[in-house]
């Protein structure tokens, strides 16, 4: 078992850290006060080609592989999770949906330039109460002569001011519960279609995240993504695909609070010896240390089976639920490490602990996973093969 990065991938974590430290790091805490999202960093990305970093060359992306877009992510959140989060939506949840289910002219038409950076896709599946209860949506979608009738709202959703097409789920039969579900592409600009922005968010202040509205908007039938009722199962694929990248970048999370508070501990002097020097600031230095190698693996073994086209369900789903939670206690520790400056925003140890509880909750719960993780141990759940995956890397042409 090979644990090393290749050149190319080397290569690619120099590019996007070089980008954070120069092009993130510098305006990141102006961002985060005045609740701005930057559309130049996208723009930024795009032209580096990281966009589309895993979406075959054929449809305009970059071609390398999933553990690839892990490191994207990675890097992005080290510099802060609103980045991470436009990547993670864009191309985890939009893009590599439409590679997996869409057809060749939904391909050519919406991902190509997705995978460019020229055009931005976001996803619609969280409403007002409709969360982790998927089946409880209300948005609904009814069949009209060669369109549908989209009538409904989407909360939480990122980039729901800046995306250009729109990845959105409504029930086309309801009485079928899960199975009555199904997948649309809807663009920015349809008649009754708008979208409206939500602030005085805990953490990811620097990311845009709202609302969508749908009255009565037309979706022609070419925008149907897969077929009547297939929109639970898409919906599922694709939150295996954002999961993997909100793991990855829960590693650049913790990696980021390791950073900072191993940079302190060499300032920091009490009782007449560096702050490093007590052992139980060692204890927490050395968790930190532990779980960052920790997630990291199950992020990369996730990815591994991502590039051989195998079921990760499972596993990205555990990668998410650990990396996460390690997030989450690496940033606690990081503000106690820091004391009374890490309750301000002086030091950015303040800024991880906002930014990570958000992963703890989207993109499955904490408490989601737990149960997933047990269901898979009792044998209560298997993975069930998909009508159509992934393609396995490296992609034929």
């Amino acid at each position: 078992m090979d644990f090393s990065l290749s050149q190319e991938q080397l290569a690619v974590r120099d590019v996007v850290r070089k980008f954070v430290d120069e092009e993130i790091m510098p305006h990141i805490r102006e961002w985060d006060e005045k609740q701005h999202f930057e559309p130049s960093v996208l723009r930024r990305l795009a032209e580096l080609g990281l966009m589309g970093v895993c979406i075959p060359e054929k449809y305009g992306g970059a071609g390398m592989d999933y553990n690839t877009l892990a490191i994207v992510c990675e890097e992005l959140e080290r510099g802060d999770i609103a980045f991470r989060t436009a990547v993670s939506v864009h191309t985890g949840l939009n893009s590599l949906t439409l590679l997996q289910w869409g057809t060749e002219a939904q391909k050519q038409k919406y991902l190509v330039p997705q995978a460019r950076g020229e055009k931005i896709g976001a996803f619609g599946l969280t409403e007002p109460n409709a969360g982790s209860d998927v089946a409880a949506m209300r948005t609904t979608a009814v069949r009209d002569g060669d369109a549908y009738i989209l009538n409904g709202s989407k909360i939480w959703i990122s980039l729901a001011d800046v995306a250009d097409h729109f990845l959105v789920f409504a029930y086309t039969d309801r009485s079928k519960k899960h199975h009555g579900i199904t997948a649309f592409i809807v663009e920015r600009g349809w008649e009754g279609f708008s979208t409206r922005s939500i602030k005085g968010k805990l953490g990811i202040r620097a990311g845009n995240t709202g609302e969508l509205f749908f009255d009565h908007v037309r979706v022609p039938i070419e925008n149907r993504l897969g077929e009547e009722g297939e929109g639970f199962k898409i919906a599922m694929s694709a939150l295996d695909n954002g999961r993997f990248t909100v793991a990855a970048g829960a590693c650049g999370c913790i990696a980021a609070c390791l950073e900072a508070s191993v940079k302190y501990c060499h300032e920091r002097e009490t009782f007449g010896q560096p702050i490093g020097r007590h052992q139980l600031v060692q204890q927490m230095i050395a968790k930190m240390a532990a779980n960052l190698d920790i997630a990291r693996l199950l992020v990369y073994r996730a990815g591994w089976l991502k590039n051989q086209g195998l079921p990760n369900t499972r596993e990205t789903s555990l990668a998410k639920w650990v990396a996460c939670d390690a997030a989450w206690e690496a940033a606690s520790d990081a503000v106690q490490i820091h004391g009374a400056y890490g309750y301000s925003n002086e030091y950015p140890v303040e800024r991880y602990l906002r930014n990570a509880k958000a992963p703890v909750i989207y993109e499955g719960t904490r408490e989601i996973h737990t149960l997933l993780q047990a269901e898979y141990a009792l044998g209560y759940r298997r993975d069930k093969p998909l009508s159509r995956r992934l393609p396995a890397w490296p992609f034929e042409e």
